[in-house]
C-alpha cells in the first residue's frame, strides 16, 4: 500500500461519536473535585487566600517495559533512555521471567550486581531507578510458561509447583512491598508449552493464582492475554472472558485484566488485519465486555507499528496512538496503559540465543524490530509518536488553576486525579504544599498558613 493513510478510515467514519465518549468519559472518570480550606495556626478561615495549582504526575498509570536499563551499546544511549523514560512514564514493567532471574537452579539474580542478560537487567538495578524517579514498579510475569527456565523442562508437575513455591516465595519476601501490580499468569494460549505443568495440568491457572494470593495478600492479582482477544465476538462466550469467569468461579482471586495489544502484522497486511483493532465500536465494546467482571482492566502491552522512519508512517503511528490511548483513557474500568518497547532497534526477536539476540541490534528486518514500533528511533531521537503521547500526558490531560478562597476560607477546583503541589498566598505569607486528588475519596485538603 503506498498510502498508508486508509488504516485510519474506521476513526475518521467514527470521529463525531468517538470524540463524544472520549470527551464525556474522561471528564466523567478521570477527574474529580477537590475543596481547599485555608485557616490560620489558630483556626481560624482565611478568605481570599490566592491558591495556585499544578498536576505533577496522574493516578492512572503510564507505562513502558523497562528491559534496555543499563543494557545499550554505550553510556550515551543509557542515559538517553533514562531520560525520555522517567520524564514520560509513571510506571515501569520489570522483566521477572523465571529464565532470566533463575537461569541456573538455585542461583537467582535479582542483585543489581548480577551477570548481565540481554533486555533482563536485574530487577534490584530496576526498582533502584523506579525508586529515583517516583516510577511504580510493575511485575511480569510470575508463571509464565513460555520463559520457565529450561531445568524445569523434563520435570514432573510436583518438581515444578514445588520450584513454583520457592519462587513465589523469594519475590514476596524481596518485592511484595514495594511492587502493588502482580501480574500472576500472561498468554495461557502459549501454542508451544514448555512444561509439563503447563501442557497437562487443568488446574495451571487457578493453582497459580491461589498460590499468588498466599504470597500476595495485599498486591492486585493480574491475569493476562494475547492481542487477539480485541478480535473476538465482544460476548460472554469469548474464549478470554469463559477462562476468567471458570477460574474465577473456582475461587481463584484474580483483582485484574491484562490485555495486550500488539499490532505484529506485516505491512502489506496491515489494513485487512486492524479492522478491529482500530475499529473504536469494537475497542469499547471488548472493554464493556471485560468491564462486566467488576475489575480493572489493564491495557499491558502496547505496539503500533510505524514499519519505517519515513515521515508519513511516523505520522501515521503518532496518530494511532494518540487515538488508542483517549479511547482506552475514556474507558471507566482501565486504570493502566503500558507501551512495550520505547526504542526501535532492541526488540526480542524470537530467539533463544542471548548472543544472537545481541548480534541484531539495529537489525530492523528481524523479530519485533520490523516493526518500528517504538517512540524513539534506533538513534534515540524521539518519533512524533513520543511527541502525542507526551501532550496527552501532560498537556491534554493536566490541570493547572489559580483560585481563591471564599469567605469560608474555601475554595474548590476540578482536575485530573493524580499528584499536586499547591502554593498558597494569604496574610503575607506564601505557604507550599502537595496534596493527592484521588479518584476514590473526599478530596477535602485543610492548609495552614
Amino acid at each position: 500500500m503506498k498510502n498508508r493513510q486508509k488504516i485510519l478510515e474506521l476513526f475518521e467514519q467514527q470521529q463525531a461519536l468517538t470524540d463524544e465518549k472520549i470527551n464525556s468519559g474522561i471528564e466523567k472518570y478521570r477527574k474529580g473535585f477537590g475543596t481547599i480550606t485555608v485557616t490560620d495556626e489558630n483556626g481560624t478561615i482565611i478568605p481570599d487566600a490566592k491558591i495556585k495549582l499544578v498536576q505533577k504526575s496522574h493516578e492512572y498509570r503510564f507505562g513502558a517495559n523497562l528491559f534496555m536499563l543499563d543494557e545499550f551499546e554505550n553510556e550515551e544511549k543509557n542515559e538517553l533512555y533514562k531520560k525520555c523514560f522517567a520524564d514520560t512514564f509513571n510506571m515501569a514493567t520489570l522483566p521477572f521471567y523465571w529464565d532470566s532471574t533463575e537461569p541456573e537452579k538455585g542461583k537467582t539474580r535479582y542483585d543489581k550486581n548480577s551477570e548481565k542478560l540481554y533486555r533482563r537487567p536485574p530487577i534490584d538495578l530496576c526498582m533502584e531507578f523506579c525508586e529515583k524517579h517516583g516510577i511504580e514498579p510493575r511485575e511480569h510475569a510470575l508463571a509464565y510458561d513460555g520463559f520457565f527456565p529450561k531445568w524445569l523442562y523434563d520435570a514432573g508437575v510436583p518438581e515444578i509447583k514445588q520450584a513454583l513455591v520457592k519462587r513465589y516465595r523469594e519475590i514476596s519476601e524481596r518485592y511484595a512491598h514495594k511492587i502493588p501490580t502482580i501480574e500472576v499468569t500472561n498468554e495461557m494460549y502459549w501454542e508451544y508449552g514448555k512444561t509439563a505443568f503447563y501442557n497437562n495440568e487443568p488446574d495451571y491457572v487457578e493453582w497459580c493464582f491461589k498460590l499468588a494470593e498466599k504470597y500476595f495478600p495485599a498486591n492486585e492479582l493480574v491475569v493476562n492475554e494475547v492481542t487477539w482477544l480485541w478480535d473476538d465476538f465482544g460476548r460472554v462466550t469469548d474464549k478470554y472472558y469463559l477462562y476468567i469467569e471458570s477460574n474465577l468461579q473456582k475461587g481463584a482471586r484474580i483483582d485484574a485484566i491484562g490485555m495486550q495489544f500488539h499490532q505484529f502484522w506485516t505491512k502489506e497486511e496491515e489494513y485487512e488485519k486492524t479492522r478491529f483493532a482500530y475499529n473504536p465500536k469494537q475497542l469499547y465494546k471488548i472493554m464493556d465486555l471485560y468491564a462486566k467482571f467488576n475489575k480493572p482492566l489493564q491495557i499491558t502491552e502496547v505496539t503500533i507499528p510505524a514499519y519505517s522512519n519515513s515521515e508519513e508512517d511516523e505520522l501515521i503511528q503518532a496518530e494511532i496512538i494518540k487515538k488508542l490511548y483517549s479511547i482506552w483513557f475514556s474507558h471507566p474500568a482501565t486504570e493502566q496503559i503500558i507501551y512495550w518497547n520505547l526504542v526501535d532497534g532492541y526488540a526480542h526477536v524470537w530467539e533463544s540465543d542471548p548472543e544472537k539476540i545481541k548480534a541484531s541490534q539495529g537489525d530492523m528486518t528481524v523479530g519485533e524490530n520490523y516493526y518500528y514500533g517504538g517512540l524513539l528511533r534506533f538513534d534515540m531521537t524521539p518519533k512524533p509518536a513520543y511527541f502525542a503521547l507526551k501532550n496527552l500526558i501532560e498537556k491534554e490531560w493536566h490541570t493547572e488553576a489559580e483560585i481563591t478562597s471564599d469567605s469560608n476560607g474555601k475554595a474548590s477546583f476540578k482536575g485530573f486525579y493524580g499528584d499536586y503541589s499547591l502554593q498558597i498566598e494569604a496574610n503575607g505569607k506564601t505557604v507550599s504544599k502537595d496534596i493527592k486528588l484521588y479518584s476514590r475519596g473526599l478530596n477535602n485538603f485543610e492548609i495552614v498558613i
